[in-house]
């Protein structure tokens, strides 16, 4: 048994137990596991020191991407999860023939993981570097102000490619999301990167979507992350959540605003869970930018919620609907 599935059944076990001493032993086993499947996982204490060997390398069209194997790069890049208190040490690899670079936002690292070329700790072309990334629990200082901690939705990107900003990087899609968590913070059952990239959802062309799947009564996670020139308004039909570090609220009398659009501009990253299809059902259920012209050329993707017998009613997907209309 893993460690989160041990603390589940440490904390579960006193209460099943005090309402079901009248129960015969077959029962009592039913109503522990229901008690157990009713509840969502969360995630245990960090503190874990974790190395991975990052890539990044040309693709197809002109794109750039970071991967987790040499030739399977990917945009957005693979999808970093850590829970405060972590280190991670990321052996980073550059395989193509500019240099490269890789920046975290949110996260504690010394000058030498910064990624700019300004500190020297980009990676010219064939070479290696190690990054560093920490993060920390929220507390208190030695002067007794509060110190946040690190849990929230961030983001990685290059520095270097074209500018020293990174801008022509970023364009061709070096870019990925970031999430650390907090211990006892609720996990999804899957998580979806979505990039708006100028006018591009995760560099795919217009009404190319992508799309996510799920299944009514799964818990999806979005990480949402803007970058480009514009600014633009997230929108996903039909679900909504809390505008707060989680996207989710605390209890009743939890003060967060309750959302389904928000607007964004270039560096922000935020996320969010829902249920899927929760007071909704199924359906394909659209996310797109809320600016008007921005979704009329093609900045939109689909959530298809099915049912457990996996249709998704009304949903053709060879349907040319979500796509633009000849006048």
């Amino acid at each position: 048994m893993d460690r989160r599935g041990f603390n589940r059944r440490v904390l579960l076990g006193g209460a099943v137990m005090a309402t079901t001493l009248s129960l015969a032993p077959e029962a009592v086993a039913e109503a522990a596991a229901a008690s157990t499947a009713a509840l969502p996982r969360t995630a245990p204490a960090g503190g874990e020191v974790k190395h991975i060997r990052m890539y990044a390398e040309k693709l197809p069209d002109g794109q750039m991407g970071y991967g987790l194997e040499k030739g399977k790069a990917t945009i957005p890049g693979p999808l970093i999860e850590l829970i405060e208190g972590d280190t991670l040490h990321i052996e980073f690899e550059n395989t193509t023939d500019v240099a490269v670079s890789l920046h975290v936002h949110g996260l504690d690292y010394e000058i030498s993981s910064d990624g700019t070329r300004q500190s020297r700790s980009h990676v010219e072309p064939g070479e290696t570097r190690t990054y560093t990334w920490r993060t920390h629990a929220p507390g208190r200082r030695k002067d007794g102000t509060w110190r946040e901690g690190s849990a929230g939705y961030w983001h990685y990107h290059d520095h270097v490619v074209g500018t020293d900003h990174g801008t022509g990087g970023v364009r061709k899609g070096l870019y990925g999301a970031v999430i650390v968590r907090r211990k006892g913070d609720i996990l999804p059952d899957r998580t979806h990167t979505i990039v708006f990239n100028d006018m591009l959802i995760n560099n795919r062309s217009p009404y190319t979507g992508p799309d996510f799947e799920a299944t009514v009564g799964d818990r999806v996670e979005f990480v949402m992350i803007t970058h480009g020139e514009y600014y633009h308004t997230f929108h996903m039909h039909g679900h909504r959540w809390a505008d707060n570090r989680t996207g989710l609220l605390t209890g009743p009398d939890d003060p967060s605003r309750i959302i389904d659009t928000k607007i964004v501009g270039p560096g922000d990253s935020f996320g969010f869970q829902v249920i899927a299809g929760e007071g909704v059902g199924a359906g394909a259920w659209m996310y797109h930018c809320h600016v008007q012209s921005h979704s009329d050329m093609g900045m939109v993707g689909m959530f298809l919620v099915k049912k457990p017998d996996g249709t998704i009613p009304g949903y053709n997907p060879h349907d040319p609907g979500h796509k633009p209309h000849e006048h």
